[in-house]
């Protein structure tokens, strides 16, 4: 097999066409690939000496006796082992970029709050600097938590990388498209698509189409994985297959770098003479993956009321709690609406959990008004939250036939701890200082008479 030029010097299989990323489908699965043939070892991980002159390392992502069904691991075939890939360490400043944690004691966390979209500025913004931290809980040096960020990215990472030590990247495109070169393949990654970049992984962020605007869910905690169906059954939801994790892609060039490591919330930059994206070949389950959202198989009831918004769960983040999650990230995408006698928005109620949403496109049916489109809302833990009265009064006196709800797509990411805000998200991001008013309206209808609804 002959190797294919990819953009900015990557190569990867012959067995793949064009010039786009290539991927392999599963969630969790053991893959294995390589970019040049017989760069692989068969039958075994660390022979005496691997083809072409590579080095074997193993990436291990949980601990060594991690139960078998939790053990991820992957093996990389590389051109220099990533020691190499290391140097003397200098500490650096991403100001807009915080770990938790992290209390700003000028700020009140305490409340129901709304951003309309952040701006895109004039400044040009990378991966690293466009990052800006909205909330943070949990506690990144004990491994539990979780931070939420918008990124604004406009320009590439121009022979600079990025890895983080603290924790996996959940990453929820709504504007632009990036791509992730990664140590085990490309990721190409657009709105209503999402990514998963595991901790410890090394990538440079490239912009295929800008100004790029997401958001990023960093998890602290164990890694996302598919939730449990219970007796949903085998299918629905999350569909394993749907899952896409990228094929080998290697660069072999001798070129003036630096790799950023974010390490207990810390940044150091270090300098090396070479790309450290030189996996030629790797096998494992410990590996980047993407998910189309439109690809989300929604359950719901059928004739009347209707489930725990749980049953949108694409990826949990578990905790020591039985069937209470560091971090759920969760889907309210397009769906029909069925239910006889009831009211179909999300009810009013308060939650032990913290709710980060945020609006990928289209209109949130509990909120019809000032929800907007890459703009993001947060209701923390045990602070009633619920429809505003446009939505309230329309959802209750609607004639009750099978409804399409469309154009639509928002998320949560929702956690067992209080989300503290940053500096940024109270005082520079744009805060709808009347959020908290979309209730004030609501009218008080009881009548004490037997009988009146």
């Amino acid at each position: 097999m002959n190797t294919q030029s990819l953009p900015s010097g990557l190569h990867r299989a012959a067995t793949t066409l064009g010039t786009h990323a290539h991927y392999m489908p599963g969630f969790g699965n053991d893959f294995e690939t390589e970019a040049l043939p017989g760069a692989l070892p068969q039958g075994m991980n660390s022979p005496q000496k691997c083809n072409y002159g590579l080095y074997g390392e193993q990436l291990s992502g949980t601990a060594f006796t991690a139960p078998s069904h939790q053990n991820e691991r992957t093996w990389c075939y590389r051109i220099r082992p990533s020691v190499k890939h290391t140097h003397r360490f200098e500490k650096i400043d991403v100001p807009y970029w915080k770990s938790a944690p992290h209390i700003d004691p000028d700020v009140i966390s305490l409340g129901q709050y709304r951003w309309d979209p952040v701006p895109h500025g004039d400044a040009a913004l990378t991966w690293i600097t466009g990052m800006r931290t909205m909330t943070t809980a949990g506690d990144v040096n004990t491994q539990v938590g979780m931070a939420s960020h918008i990124y604004l990215v406009t320009q590439s990472m121009q022979d600079e990388y990025f890895f983080s030590a603290d924790s996996e990247l959940l990453i929820v495109p709504q504007q632009g498209r990036l791509r992730f070169c990664t140590e085990l393949g490309i990721i190409d990654l657009e709105p209503q698509e999402i990514a998963v970049i595991p901790r410890g992984l090394v990538y440079r962020v490239e912009v295929l189409e800008g100004p790029a605007r997401g958001f990023v869910c960093e998890n602290y905690g164990q890694k996302f994985t598919l939730p449990g169906r219970g007796p949903i059954g085998a299918n629905c939801m999350a569909n394993p297959r749907d899952f896409k994790t990228p094929v080998a892609a290697f660069e072999d060039r001798e070129v003036p770098s630096s790799v950023v490591v974010k390490w207990c919330g810390q940044f150091h930059r270090t300098r090396i003479g070479h790309s450290p994206l030189d996996v030629v070949a790797w096998h494992g389950n410990y590996a980047p993956v993407k998910y189309d959202l439109r690809t989300y198989c929604p359950v719901g009831a059928i004739l009347f009321d209707h489930p725990d918004p749980s049953i949108f769960t694409v990826l949990t983040a578990p905790s020591g709690v039985e069937g209470t999650a560091n971090i759920d990230f969760v889907l309210f995408r397009e769906r029909w609406m069925v239910a006889e006698n009831t009211f179909r928005p999300p009810w009013y109620h308060k939650n032990i959990m913290s709710e980060l949403m945020g609006n990928i496109y289209g209109i949130y049916d509990a909120k019809p008004k000032g929800f907007v489109p890459g703009g993001m809302s947060l209701h923390n833990m045990m602070l009633p939250h619920g429809p505003d009265k446009q939505a309230f009064e329309g959802a209750s006196n609607a004639v009750l036939k099978a409804e399409k709800l469309d154009e639509t797509m928002s998320f949560m990411f929702e956690t067992r701890f209080p989300q503290h805000l940053t500096a940024f998200a109270a005082k520079e991001a744009p805060l709808q200082d009347d959020y908290i008013d979309c209730w004030e309206s609501l009218a008080k209808k009881f009548d004490g008479t037997p009988g009146v609804k």
